[in-house]
């Protein structure tokens, strides 16, 4: 048995909360700030929908041999975006809705020989189609955060937190980081994990969310701790470093080409 079933169904039921958080917002909701600077609720909930399209062109890719670019460009992405984000809330949703079951019905029928092919985003390096799946289920996950209207990060499923934390690891810088070491601790203090040699500045801990959410600048670092060497912990977000880049890479570089049979 490989992943694909698995991811298919996280991407379903992540899809299906996304959605009913856009059922819930009105047009006043819409025309409020996101958490994400510069950008509307309104523009994240137009970015969700277009994202699914650019999946869909790489679905294509991945089915025909054909190479098919994630958007255009840069400008035509961030212009597409900027021009639907005051569609009526009605708009958003059946665009999203419509999105996410052209990307189901895609997925789905994909053969299974077409997995291993290699696509790629705006960024490298390339990928196996596989890896689509988590792309997708990403966008969806942090931008439902972004919209600041209920769901935080303490409703990710554990599964999702556990996965971004890998990726996140996977495509961190190792030269220049700006933290040394990442620590990850359970509820009574005890480490989940360790992330060591990741540069020459200092070890930071914290439970596996709260560090997701700064990792990706999510959070200015609550819940996550700097620790100085040779001192107990200093919960004070103000003196952490700057989080190192998130994703420099549209995916880590060593990915299985075949759907493995568990991801991470």
């Amino acid at each position: 048995m490989v992943v694909l079933p698995a991811l298919q169904a996280e991407l379903s039921a992540e899809t299906d909360r996304l959605l009913a958080t856009a059922a819930s917002l009105s047009e006043a909701d819409l025309a409020a700030p996101s958490l994400l600077p510069g950008w509307t609720r309104g523009h994240v909930l137009a970015h969700v929908a277009q994202n699914a399209a650019s999946h869909l062109n790489l679905l294509t890719w991945a089915r025909t041999g054909v190479r098919t670019p994630q958007y255009t460009s840069l400008q035509a992405r961030a212009a597409a975006i900027e021009a639907a984000a005051a569609h009526p809330a009605a708009r958003h949703l059946a665009d999203i809705e419509e999105g996410s079951a052209r990307v189901a019905a895609a997925i789905r029928d994909m053969p299974a020989e077409c997995w291993s092919a290699q696509v790629e985003g705006m960024r490298p390096p390339p990928h196996p189609a596989w890896y689509l799946l988590v792309r997708r289920m990403r966008e969806i996950g942090f931008h439902h955060v972004d919209l600041d209207a209920g769901y935080g990060p303490a409703d990710w499923p554990e599964q999702f937190v556990t996965r971004e934390l890998h990726d996140c690891r996977a495509c961190l810088p190792r030269d220049g980081g700006t933290v040394g070491e990442v620590v990850l601790t359970n509820p009574d203090g005890g480490i989940v994990a360790r992330w060591p040699r990741l540069g020459s500045g200092p070890a930071v801990e914290g439970a596996p969310a709260a560090m997701l959410c700064w990792l990706t600048g999510r959070s200015r670092g609550e819940g996550v701790t700097l620790v100085p060497m040779g001192r107990l912990p200093t919960p004070s977000p103000a003196t952490l470093p700057a989080p190192p880049p998130w994703l420099s890479a549209t995916a880590p570089a060593d990915l299985p080409a075949t759907p493995p049979e568990d991801y991470p």
